[in-house]
């Protein structure tokens, strides 16, 4: 059995490396493969979220679909292999050849004109017969949609007038600082250009996207913009770039419902026995069988028929929003929330008794609520590049985004599960509205509306119908105070900041933060984010203070949002001394974020939610 060249974490194929991202093995550069090349073995794993597949069947209209957990390495060398296949890419290699002294310049060639060498390749020098090894070129192209390929490299450097020169290709580096405009692609015919030409945005230098799809495997196209949309422009694309792959990912909190007990209990006996179970005396043949009988137990016939019938793919009903559903179930209880049973529980959660007398800092709290259990349930969807599509103030993706495909045809999607600890924070609807009409706090807003506006302007969407929009300034608040929450609280909870994730609940309903631990083992159930939220008022009034005056002040506290020199658009007094975590922990790619709408900072006053 051949060895993997290389592995990756489960939950880095759902957030970085899914199905069309470009990969550094040791030995190669790859895009991984996809779904169709996910090899999950026979013991492959379902995992079960109703509300999440509810929400992928509308986003992606379709019937019917599963989730699974990507594919494991077996601890057991005769079990069958399961892995996931990626297929080389780019095509395209630089020769390491020695170069002469004060040159550096190297030969650009294709794969074909490579020879096999010890499971790689080697480029044979045509004057010496020398073997040198050979790296991927770092340059390649993409579009807006998604699409991938290397650059035709002999187009370029002779600007379309020469495609068929057959003359040897090099790439050069004439500079010393390593920037792109002093890198060229330079032909023996003695033509050469720039790399900054193809850099160079809103131009057709690399020609338009034919829309290939490598990941899918080498004979997958489509038509670039769809049957009626114009092809896209390629553009220039870095292979381990930040903007070459954004992963698209629907996250839910498993929250409890009514038919929870009877759909837990179909999950366990529904692959093996009830898939094919279509009316009620099949059901009843199936019920003879002890284990069957077991599980589904004191449930009526009907009822588990009509739960049956809905996997074999009926559409779910429409549902409420992802982060509406889960702040009404934090909202609702006064005392618990789901069961304190150790087996078997996804949610558990009690409110905790405020200190009496209130302190001032807790003025505009309405309840805190300690979340002893919970589990997340992470899918992937699909991925962009250039520009991340992030999820809506409700949690939901966008309908409309043309998101890339992760398979020629989508039966099942890959989905971790994280389970942890956290609490949740109600604030006062009453306090945030009274604030909001505030005229300080209308003109701050009104800086941050610009600031978005300026972004929006900037943006490189070709599409107006996409436009994201304003999230508004309660949500700038709420998101400001828990990453100061997340930085204060990592101090004494024993898990480091990046361990530590948020949710912004705001909605007619109310507004909320949950801070939680998501992981995929039992290193996020240690008891000490719900330890430290009992003493919240001490944990609230330190992360004030972190906010008050920041190492970049009064740099940081002076940013206009929409000033066109800084291009900091989305942030207001907000830097990485003050307010910007690590980025797995936000859930906004750390933007949206103001200190001056948290407290007084030394360049402004009046806008402040948190007042001395």
């Amino acid at each position: 059995m051949a060895r993997p060249q290389g592995t990756i974490r489960q939950s880095q194929l759902i957030t970085t490396f899914g199905p069309g991202a470009m990969v550094d093995l040791p030995r190669h550069s790859v895009v991984v493969g996809g779904l169709e090349e996910w090899n999950l073995g026979p013991n492959k794993r379902r995992i079960s979220e109703d509300r999440l597949v509810t929400k992928i069947q509308e986003l992606l209209k379709c019937p019917t679909v599963q989730l699974f957990a990507p594919p494991a390495e077996s601890d057991d060398p005769r079990s069958v292999p399961t892995g996931i296949t990626a297929w080389q890419f780019p095509e395209w290699f630089i020769a390491q050849t020695s170069p002469r002294l004060g040159s550096r310049r190297r030969p650009l060639v294709h794969q074909v004109a490579l020879v096999p060498y010890r499971g790689g390749w080697r480029y044979e020098d045509p004057e010496t017969g020398r073997k040198h090894v050979v790296v991927p070129i770092r340059f390649v192209q993409g579009c807006i949609n998604g699409h991938l390929s290397d650059v035709d490299w002999i187009k370029f450097v002779h600007e379309g007038g020469k495609g068929e020169c057959a003359q040897a290709l090099w790439i050069e580096e004439r500079g010393t600082s390593g920037d792109i405009r002093d890198v060229f692609i330079a032909c023996g015919c003695g033509a050469s250009k720039s790399m900054a030409a193809a850099a160079a945005r809103g131009t057709d230098v690399l020609g338009f996207c034919k829309g290939r799809r490598p990941w899918l495997g080498n004979d997958a196209w489509e038509r670039c913009g769809g049957a009626e949309g114009p092809a896209q422009p390629n553009r220039l694309l870095l292979r381990n770039a930040s903007d070459a792959y954004f992963s698209q990912v629907l996250r839910v909190i498993s929250i409890p419902d009514a038919d929870a007990n009877l759909r837990l209990a179909v999950d366990k006996v529904y692959d093996d026995f009830l898939s094919g179970v279509s009316s009620i005396e099949e059901l009843r043949y199936e019920r003879k069988k002890a284990k069957v009988n077991a599980a589904l137990d004191g449930f009526d016939e009907a009822v588990l028929l009509v739960e049956i019938h809905r996997r074999q793919g009926k559409r779910l009903p429409p549902a409420r929003k992802i982060k509406q559903a889960e702040l009404e179930t934090l909202m609702a209880s006064t005392d618990e929330i789901g069961s304190d049973v150790p087996d078997g529980v996804e949610f558990f959660a009690r409110r905790m008794a405020l200190p009496v007398p209130r302190p001032k800092v807790l003025e505009a709290v309405d309840r805190v609520v300690l979340v002893h259990r919970l589990r997340e349930v992470m899918a992937l969807v699909g991925f962009t590049r250039f520009e991340a599509e992030m999820p809506d103030i409700d949690g939901e993706l966008a309908l409309d985004v043309s998101r890339a495909a992760l398979s020629r045809e989508l039966s099942w999607l890959p989905a971790v599960e994280n389970r942890g600890e956290g609490f949740f924070i109600e604030f006062k609807k009453t306090a945030i509205d009274e604030w909001l009409a505030r005229p300080a706090v209308k003109v701050r807003g009104q800086q941050l509306a610009d600031g978005f506006t300026a972004w929006l302007a900037r943006r490189n969407s070709a599409k107006d119908e996409q436009k994201p929009v304003f999230l508004g300034v309660p949500y700038v608040l709420l998101h400001s105070i828990a990453h100061l929450l997340i930085t204060a609280v990592s101090l004494e909870c024993g898990y480091s900041s990046s361990s530590i994730r948020e949710r912004i609940y705001v909605g007619d309903s109310g507004y909320g933060i949950l801070l939680y631990t998501g992981t995929p083992d039992a290193d996020g159930t240690l008891g000490g984010l719900v330890e430290v939220a009992r003493r919240i008022d001490k944990h609230l009034r330190a992360a004030l203070d972190l906010a008050r005056l920041c190492s970049n002040d009064p740099v940081c506290a002076q940013h206009c949002p929409n000033d066109p020199h800084e291009e900091r658009f989305l942030n207001g007094a907000a830097c990485h001394g003050c307010l910007l975590i690590a980025e797995p922990s936000c859930e906004r790619r750390n933007e949206f974020l103001d200190r001056a709408l948290v407290v007084a900072t030394v360049d402004a006053a009046g806008a402040e939610f948190f007042r001395e």
